[in-house]
């Protein structure tokens, strides 16, 4: 992956965000506050922006502007942890024009595990982090097989993760005061992740062929 990969793989999730905006939004009205659709289409509509003018070659500084722009652009809960994974990623990439699946796979490990420790959060309470963490372990999982054949097989696990928190109970922020009636409702973050990596894996097959 280098800049012109980074910029088209995230244009494509922010066509996805922006198409799911009003889905992502009726999620979010169940047990949140209902801005869950706003702030992720906006957020990564102004991370593209900024990456179509840029000039900035190295992945590592491009990341870090880019957790920037997102935490300014997506003021809610989701878009400071966004930028946390950015941020990870960043200081993972740094100094690197090009990155290889070996170093993406290190840099999102990165990315969750800094989200796990800012966020207090771990894979089974209801959150992004149940359909990301599995994306990630399985791109890493994968990663040898070229970037194509690993993100197709994180977003089948961002997927199965993010139908799984249906059987969940909500245990962070304003969902946690739904309780027990949490349960049964897909959870609007994991969503978000789940619409990651499946239109990342849409844009890495495509620019494969």
């Amino acid at each position: 992956m280098d800049i012109s990969g980074l910029k088209g793989a995230l244009g494509r999730v922010s066509a996805t965000m922006t198409a799911n905006r009003d889905h992502l939004i009726e999620l979010d009205q169940r047990n949140g506050d209902g801005d869950l659709g706003i702030s992720m289409s906006e957020g990564y509509k102004a991370v593209f922006a900024w990456l179509e003018q840029t000039d900035e070659k190295d992945l590592g500084k491009a990341l870090m502007k880019c957790s920037g722009i997102f935490n300014e652009s997506a003021p809610s809960t989701l878009g400071t942890i966004t930028s946390f994974f950015f941020l990870a990623m960043a200081k993972t990439l740094k100094g690197k024009t090009e990155a290889t699946p070996a170093e993406l796979a290190a840099a999102m490990e990165a990315g969750v595990t800094t989200v796990m420790e800012k966020a207090k959060s771990k894979p089974g309470e209801k959150t992004i982090l149940d359909s990301v963490y599995p994306a990630v372990q399985a791109f890493s999982r994968h990663a040898s097989e070229g970037s194509a054949v690993a993100f197709r097989y994180a977003a089948e696990e961002a997927e199965h993760g993010s139908e799984s928190t249906k059987t969940m109970r909500s245990v962070h922020g304003r969902a946690a005061y739904y309780g027990d009636k949490s349960i049964g409702i897909v959870d609007g973050g994991s969503v978000v992740g789940a619409l990651i990596f499946k239109s990342v894996s849409e844009y890495v097959s495509g620019a494969a062929k």
